[in-house]
C-alpha cells in the first residue's frame, strides 16, 4: 500500500505541507528538518506523486529531446551520451526528468517537436543540431514553449544557446599542426548546412590564410559522423593527394577511421602524417597511437544548457541568454 504525505508528517511531528517543502529542499525549512524528514521518507518508503504534482503545479516537470535524423547512431557517438549525462544531472538536481525521442529524418523530427509542444509532456525542448535554414528554430519561434539551442544559431539575440568557441577551437588545432611544419593540411567536416561544420571549417580557413598557405577545396571533405566513412574518404583523399601531411576531423569517430586506413596504407604516424579528432571521446586515449583531439566539455554543455533553460522556464534572471564552454587542444601520439 502506498505510503502518504500524511504518514511521514505524523511520524515527523510536523505538518504536510512541512514535508512538502522540505522534500523539494525549499530555503523555508532548516536543514535539521529536512534531514529528518528526508530519512523518515526513505524509512517508511514514501515517494512524491509526481504526476499529482505536475497537476497541482501546472508543470509536467519534464525537458524534451529529440535526436536527429543525421545522428541515428547518436549512441554509439561518445558526444551525445555524455552531453545527455550532463542533462539528467542537472536535473536530478532541480527534480525534472527527461524525454527522449529519435528522429528518422528531417520531417520526422519536426513532427516529434511538434508533437512535443502540443502534447503538454514537457515544459522545454533541448534542439541538439542547428542548421543554416532551421525549420525547427523557425517552428518554435512561433510557439508558447521555452527551449534551447546547442549552438550558435543565426537568431543568437532572440533564442537560449549554449555553444564552444568552435572557430577558434579549430583555428587552434591548425595553428599548431603549421608551427610544426605541415603545409597540405586536410579537413574532415561534417555536412555544410551544419553551424557547426561551418564554424569550424572558418577557423581552418583562416589558420591556413594567417599563415600563408594555400586553401585547396580538393581537401576540403563533406563526412559523415561515423568511422566508416573517415575510413573510405581517406583512402579517396591520399589516392588523389599523396603528399597531404596532416588531416584534422571535426569528430573523433571520423578520425578513428582516418587512423585505420592510413595504418593500413603503411603511413607512419605522426612521422609522415598528423591526425586530429574533435570531442576528446573516452577511447581517443587509448588507441594507437593516441589521438590528439579537442576537449570541448560536453557534460559541461549538457549541464549549462538545462540550468539555463529552466531558470527560463522558472522565470529566474539570468544575465545573458548563452553560455559559451571553453576548449582546450589535447596533444597525444597522432599529432607532431
Amino acid at each position: 500500500m502506498r505510503v502518504t504525505i500524511k504518514e511521514v508528517a505524523k511520524k515527523a511531528d510536523v505538518s504536510p505541507s512541512t514535508v512538502s517543502r522540505a522534500l523539494k529542499d525549499s530555503y523555508l525549512i532548516s536543514q535539521e528538518t529536512k534531514d529528518k524528514i528526508n530519512e523518515i521518507a526513505d524509512e517508511l518508503g514514501y515517494f512524491p506523486n509526481e504526476i499529482a504534482r505536475s497537476l497541482a503545479n501546472q508543470t509536467s516537470q519534464t525537458l524534451g529531446l529529440v535526436l536527429p535524423s543525421s545522428a541515428q547512431d547518436s549512441f554509439l557517438n561518445p558526444f551525445f551520451t555524455s552531453f545527455i549525462q550532463g542533462v539528467t544531472r542537472c536535473l536530478e538536481e532541480q527534480d525534472y526528468s527527461l524525454l527522449l525521442a529519435s528522429a528518422r529524418n528531417d520531417a520526422d523530427e519536426l513532427r516529434r517537436i511538434m508533437r512535443m509542444t502540443h502534447s503538454g509532456r514537457v515544459d522545454g525542448i533541448f534542439l541538439v543540431v542547428v542548421r543554416e535554414e532551421d525549420k525547427n528554430i523557425n517552428y518554435l519561434l512561433g510557439e508558447d514553449m521555452p527551449f534551447i539551442i546547442i549552438g550558435d544559431p543565426k537568431e543568437r539575440e532572440k533564442v537560449l544557446w549554449v555553444d564552444n568557441n568552435n572557430q577558434m577551437a579549430m583555428f587552434e588545432v591548425v595553428e599548431n599542426l603549421v608551427n610544426l611544419g605541415h603545409k597540405k593540411i586536410a579537413f574532415f567536416g561534417g555536412k555544410q548546412e551544419l553551424t557547426v561544420t561551418q564554424r569550424r571549417l572558418k577557423g581552418y580557413i583562416k589558420a591556413l590564410e594567417e599563415h600563408g598557405l594555400e586553401v585547396n577545396e580538393e581537401l576540403i571533405l563533406e563526412v559523415n559522423f561515423q568511422e566508416g566513412e573517415g575510413y573510405i574518404f581517406t583512402k579517396e583523399l591520399i589516392a588523389k593527394h599523396k603528399d597531404i601531411d596532416a588531416i584534422v576531423t571535426t569528430d573523433d569517430l571520423i578520425a578513428y577511421g582516418v587512423i585505420r586506413a592510413v595504418k593500413e596504407l603503411k603511413i607512419k604516424i605522426p612521422d609522415e602524417i598528423s591526425i586530429t579528432g574533435f570531442n576528446n571521446t573516452v577511447l581517443a586515449r587509448y588507441l594507437s597511437p593516441s589521438l590528439s583531439s579537442v576537449e570541448i566539455n560536453s557534460e559541461k554543455l549538457g549541464y549549462n544548457s538545462t540550468d539555463l533553460l529552466l531558470k527560463k522556464i522558472r522565470k529566474i534572471d539570468f544575465d545573458k541568454n548563452y553560455c559559451v564552454v571553453e576548449t582546450n587542444f589535447i596533444k597525444r601520439e597522432s599529432s607532431k
